[in-house]
């Protein structure tokens, strides 16, 4: 008996290592048909509780892999509760997953994962993060992680907060280089504001886009097709330049808050950014 289990143990972690993505509960019935089925059930169990195994959903289906021994030292003396959280967790990447969800992944009861999530932080293992959509609710991700632009909000939020002055001083800067150049491409424009040194952030070029499609709105530039001087863009790159038809400083459009909003392409019902969450069409609202 003893001897089988050493073999199926060692026969597991053989198909482990074949399998570095991952060892499918349908692959290790096969390899393993001819072993008895409570044999099979002490190897893995004695793996698991060894912390020399690791187990999780990948779809449909049921998938191990070897835990590395930096890893099984991290996680010694964790419950088979905690590992549930943990990998849970994990599944949900820098996106984060609250703890309801975290209820429906594992099957336990709230005070289980609440106990788990209690020990898990301990260790920094994972970290609670608050999200910008709703500031009530954090979402658990591993330690280690970034939180996702979804949860923070992106550049143009400070610790889950709309960063209005921020957004002002990167459309000054990007004015101030349209005026200068006279016609500038979005990719000219990003190169200059991350030259400048004014912020830190790493802002993308669908974020410089952002800013610029606010600056057409408020009438301060136009669009235009044709490439910049002295520069290789194609020949229809869209570029832009001064308006030569200023919008009036106020109107019914330009007073409303969507007027100035730097996110308006991604405002939607029921999106991240929405018309229902939006604080400041509300105050607009109630002036």
């Amino acid at each position: 008996m003893a001897s089988r289990l050493g073999a199926t143990i060692n026969k597991i972690l053989d198909l482990c290592r074949a399998h570095s993505q991952g060892l499918p509960q349908k692959v290790l019935d096969e390899e393993l048909q001819e072993v008895e089925v409570e044999i099979i059930k002490q190897s893995l169990n004695f793996l698991l509780q060894k912390q020399k195994l690791q187990v999780f959903m990948q779809g449909e289906s049921i998938v191990y892999r070897e835990q590395d021994t930096e890893a099984a030292a991290k996680f010694k003396g964790l419950t088979s509760e905690d590992m549930l959280v943990y990998q849970a967790i994990q599944q949900a990447a820098n996106t984060g997953i609250w703890t309801a969800d975290l209820k429906k992944r594992t099957n336990l009861q709230q005070l289980q994962v609440n106990k788990a999530l209690k020990n898990l932080e301990s260790r920094s293992l994972v970290k609670p993060v608050k999200t910008v959509s709703n500031k009530n609710r954090k979402v658990y991700m591993l330690f280690e992680l970034d939180p996702s632009r979804e949860v923070t909000g992106g550049a143009w939020y400070t610790e889950q907060d709309y960063d209005a002055e921020f957004v002002d001083v990167v459309k000054q800067q990007c004015l101030h280089f349209i005026l200068k150049q006279g016609l500038a491409s979005l990719e000219d424009v990003a190169e200059s504001v991350r030259k400048s040194g004014i912020t830190q952030v790493e802002l993308r070029l669908e974020e410089f886009k952002q800013i610029l499609d606010t600056l057409v709105l408020d009438g301060d530039i136009e669009e235009v097709v044709g490439g910049a001087p002295s520069s290789s863009h194609a020949p229809e790159t869209v570029c832009y330049r001064a308006s030569r038809s200023r919008i009036p400083e106020t109107s019914a459009l330009t007073s409303v808050p969507c007027g100035i909003c730097p996110v308006l392409r991604e405002c939607r019902p029921d999106g991240l950014i929405s018309p229902q969450t939006c604080i400041y069409f509300k105050d607009w609202l109630t002036f």
